[in-house]
């Protein structure tokens, strides 16, 4: 079973989510927040498997909440997608950079919203890679550096280029083809790199690929 938390300052808009989540077999909404701050102390207190995090909210909005989220080792189960009104947007951006799993705009299909849900629980391939790979491409080239990013030299020669390849928006499935490895060696690949380089999930190996030139903007 999916545990969800829905952050959002519409209650008509959290009403509609839960009506959808509520309905599937396999997730169930266990609690709902109008700002930042009540986002951040529910997840604390029932440690959610995903939270859907409006960015803008009063109060302390997604994007602290996010970034207080995934600081904490005690969370590091709880994945976070993001919900905006437009995808090319620096607080998202800065949400990915900050260890969110994804974002979906706000007017989503339903299919894709549950399927977006199931995928970052699931802690598998981004959600739109098309669209996320497009809002990093924009966001990297403009945005200050990090305070810190972890250094190249940590990861394989191998590492880099699964790395690269993950920043491409390639699946495992596709990377495995593409070094014609099998699936479960590029899942490896893949899973060691995050752990080198103390990422949370595939959206935080795309921002650094960016980041740290593996891969350019407009170049795939």
């Amino acid at each position: 079973m999916i545990r969800l938390i829905l952050a959002d300052d519409q209650a008509l808009v959290r009403a509609g989510f839960r009506a959808l989540l509520d309905a599937q077999p396999d997730m169930t909404v266990v609690a709902e927040a109008a700002d930042g701050a009540s986002a951040l102390a529910a997840v604390r207190e029932h440690r959610p498997d995903v939270v859907l995090m409006d960015i803008r909210m009063p109060g302390g909005d997604g994007l602290e909440a996010t970034r207080a989220i995934t600081a904490d080792p005690a969370l590091a189960h709880t994945k976070i997608i993001i919900l905006t009104t437009f995808d090319l947007d620096e607080y998202v951006f800065e949400a990915l950079r900050n260890g969110a799993g994804g974002f979906l705009v706000k007017d989503t299909e339903p299919a894709e919203l549950l399927h977006g849900v199931r995928s970052v629980a699931a802690g598998d391939a981004l959600l739109s890679p098309g669209v996320t790979r497009r809002l990093i491409e924009e966001y990297t080239a403009q945005a200050s550096p990090p305070a810190q990013t972890p250094d190249l030299d940590l990861l394989t020669a191998r590492e880099r280029e699964v790395v690269a390849l993950v920043g491409q928006g390639l699946s495992n499935e596709e990377i495995a083809e593409h070094l014609v490895v099998s699936p479960l060696t590029a899942k490896t690949h893949v899973s060691r790199a995050m752990v080198k380089l103390a990422v949370r999930d595939r959206a935080q190996l795309v921002v650094f690929a960016y980041e740290t030139g593996l891969v350019r903007p407009g170049r795939r």
